[in-house]
Order: C-alpha cells, then structure tokens, then sequence
C-alpha cells in the first residue's frame, strides 16, 4: 500500500511538473508575441510618425535658413538700389544747379524723373523676381522636391 500512495504521489507530481511546464511554455509563448508585437508597433511608429515628423523639422529648419538667405540678399539689393538713387538724384541736382537758367533747369528735372521712373520699374522688378526665387527656393525643402 505505501507502494501505491508513493506511486500515486511520484505520479501526481509529474502531472503537476508537466501542467507547470506547459503553463509556463504558454506563458513564454505569450509574452514572445506580445513582445514581437510591441517590436512592430514600435517599428510602425518609428516609420509612420518619428521619420517623417524628423524629416519635416530638417525640412523647416532648411527653409528657415533659405529664407534668412533670401532676406538678407533682397536687404543688400535694396540698399545698393537706394545708393544708386541717392547717387542719381545728387548728380541731377548738381547738374541743375550748373544750369544757365530756367529751361535747362525743367529739361535737367524730366530728364532725372524719366530716368528715375524707368530705374524705380527696373528695381521693383528685380526685387520681386528676387522674392519669387527666394520663396520657392525656401518652400522646396517642405515640398520635398529640394537638392537631391
């Protein structure tokens, strides 16, 4: 009889040994695929929102500097643009304070306001053909179509 009852025993708890390793098997095999789950969620993440938002912040901090670029080149333009006038209107004021009278005077002034007509048309031209450059140049990057 204690033949059988440690027989009964040795067998239970191999029962029990075997249940425990199963369980446990299932418990590992769960916790690799929640594990391997949360490796692609990650994954997914990374490429659908790390990336790109990474991508997007070199792409304003690339347009930021285009446009800085961009506005200090239109500044430079403009005051070498404000130079010249300067440098226009100080040769046609001595040219009609030389004048012998009042005629040459008139024909000095329509001549300088002419000209100042046609360089103030040249120069607004230039300094918007200017900012239409800088301005795609500066959106490019956030398009994605910058230097390859």
């Amino acid at each position: 009889m204690a033949e059988d009852i440690k027989s009964a025993i040795d067998k239970g708890a191999e029962q029990s040994k075997a249940a425990t390793d199963r369980a446990a098997s299932a418990a590992k095999d769960a916790t690799d695929r929640m594990r391997q789950g949360a490796e692609q969620a990650r994954d997914a993440f990374t490429e659908k929102v790390v990336d790109p938002a990474k991508r997007a912040g070199e792409a304003m901090k690339e347009t930021g500097g285009k446009i800085a670029e961009g506005g200090a080149t239109i500044g430079k333009t403009m005051i070498d643009q404000a130079e010249q006038n300067a440098r226009e209107a100080f040769a046609a004021m001595r040219e009609a304070a030389s004048a012998k009278d009042l005629t040459q005077v008139m024909k000095i002034q329509g001549d300088y306001l002419r000209e100042q007509s046609q360089r103030s048309m040249t120069q607004a031209r230039e300094i918007g053909e200017m900012i239409m450059r800088f301005g795609k140049d500066a959106v490019a990057p956030l398009r994605g179509d910058g230097p390859k």
